[in-house]
């Protein structure tokens, strides 16, 4: 029986790096793979992109009202999806039923929260009924476990504005902090 898995971490972990590697081994070994990622993110367009640059094409950018059932064809090994924080939990739980009544595994790789520790639904939903989670590790600057994404605008903290602000666009960056780090910044903002 084919699973759903979670694969989370905070910015700048490697799964968009891990998302390609899983690609490319399944396509090494000829089998036939969808590459999904939420039409929400905009950065890379058409493609997941990695902070060094690496790139893939996707197969699909999957818009919040679509399901992924449709795109199915014939021999398809497994379903990866980049960005999956951005899905809907409707669109999860056809993830679920994919795993399970098609037996094709589906590799989801995304945030666990928000950069204000608030859980984003498609990937609340995940840790809800994903068969395998796994935390992909990163580290804050002080040398602690990142678990965090500080939203920086113009290289300066903030803990105020709408979940969704892409990385890279309108002067927003991340950096991935511990949660020691996180709630001093916060301190001193408030």
């Amino acid at each position: 029986m084919a699973k759903l898995y979670f694969r989370y971490g905070s910015m700048n972990c490697g799964k968009s790096t891990a998302i390609i590697q899983v690609a490319y081994n399944y396509e090494e070994k000829k089998k036939k793979i969808l590459l999904i990622k939420p039409s929400v993110d905009t950065k890379g367009k058409d493609q997941v992109i990695n902070r060094t640059n690496l790139t893939r094409k996707v197969d699909i950018l999957l818009k919040p009202n679509e399901l992924v059932k449709p795109y199915i064809k014939d021999n398809i090994a497994a379903i990866l999806i980049d960005e999956a924080q951005f899905l809907t939990p409707k669109q999860v739980d056809e993830l679920y039923h994919i795993s399970k009544l098609d037996n094709i595994p589906v590799l989801c790789y995304g945030l666990r929260c928000d950069f204000q520790m608030n859980a984003f639904p498609g990937s609340a939903r995940l840790l809800a009924i994903a068969d395998d989670i796994e935390e992909l590790k990163n580290i804050c600057h002080c040398g602690k476990k990142a678990t965090l994404n500080l939203r920086l605008i113009n290289g300066t903290a903030t803990f105020d504005g709408d979940q969704i602000a892409i990385d890279g666009e309108n002067k927003v960056e991340y950096e991935s902090v511990c949660g020691e780090c996180y709630l001093k910044l916060k301190e001193r903002c408030d």
